[in-house]
């Protein structure tokens, strides 16, 4: 693949002549979701005339193909207790109840037509200003971010796990001891609205739980990342059969339900 080509390719398709305007991650989707389209198609679960989406948006019948698809290649073992203990036993802060951070945030927001790489270098140029000096975030806030918040100095208030999309909630809420930050965020945070520059203000750390309190959430947690990388197997083995230009498919498991 040549590294001047600024094409997303599935296979024969042509998902965009321009894929600067997009980010990785939506890239990502609409790559694995073309090979899934196309195995679909080849199995006989959606017709022929069916077409790759040009706005990214699959036809009602491509989108039922592709889950009846999964269904015929994707068999997962339910998480056992011993399982469901463990991951809980690592990761007991993610359950916690009530956790709560205060945080600010100045936003880049990615819309249609958005040069995406050039937004990226903005906001990690303004990301190492705010880190060097953080008195000046709330004026960077005010001055750049596209979020009506930006009036008030990107000041978000108190969320907890509800009150923010699930690529915040990731990186914001459950964190160990160790990684549960106070400050402006060392990287950008890249979520479904854009790149955000975080500072944290404040945490609740929230109230402990006990195993048996959360073992149907534990197990759903567990069942949905067997879920997502069997997805993500089964997209590289499709690449194989269709190749891509223009997605890394070996980006992280979460860019691809992002």
């Amino acid at each position: 693949m040549s590294t001047e080509s600024k094409t997303l390719r599935v296979g024969p398709t042509v998902l965009t002549e321009d894929r600067s305007l997009l980010s990785a991650s939506v890239c990502l989707q609409r790559a694995s979701f073309e090979l899934l389209r196309l195995a679909a198609q080849d199995e006989g679960l959606l017709s022929a005339d069916d077409a790759a989406a040009e706005d990214g948006v699959p036809s009602v019948a491509a989108a039922d193909a592709v889950d009846r698809w999964l269904d015929r290649h994707i068999a997962l073992p339910e998480p056992d207790e011993s399982a469901c203990r463990r991951h809980f036993a690592a990761h007991a802060s993610r359950y916690a109840l009530g956790e709560q951070v205060h945080i600010r945030h100045i936003l880049f927001g990615v819309t249609a037509g958005t040069p995406v790489k050039a937004l990226r270098e903005r906001a990690e140029q303004v990301l190492i200003e705010v880190r060097a000096n953080p008195t000046l975030f709330a004026g960077r806030a005010h001055e750049l971010s596209n979020c009506p918040s930006g009036a008030q100095g990107g000041d978000l208030g108190w969320l907890g796990s509800n009150d923010c999309v699930p690529e915040l909630a990731r990186e914001l809420l459950g964190q160990s001891e160790d990684q549960a930050h106070v400050g402006v965020l060392p990287r950008l945070v890249h979520s479904r609205f854009g790149f955000h520059v975080i500072e944290v203000l404040a945490r609740e750390p929230g109230q402990s739980v006990t195993f048996e309190q959360v073992q149907e959430a534990v197990r759903q947690h567990l069942q949905q990342q067997a879920w997502i990388t069997a997805v993500r197997q089964q997209v590289q083995l499709l690449a194989r059969r269709w190749p891509v230009e223009g997605a890394d498919l070996e980006a992280p498991e979460t860019d691809l339900m992002q």
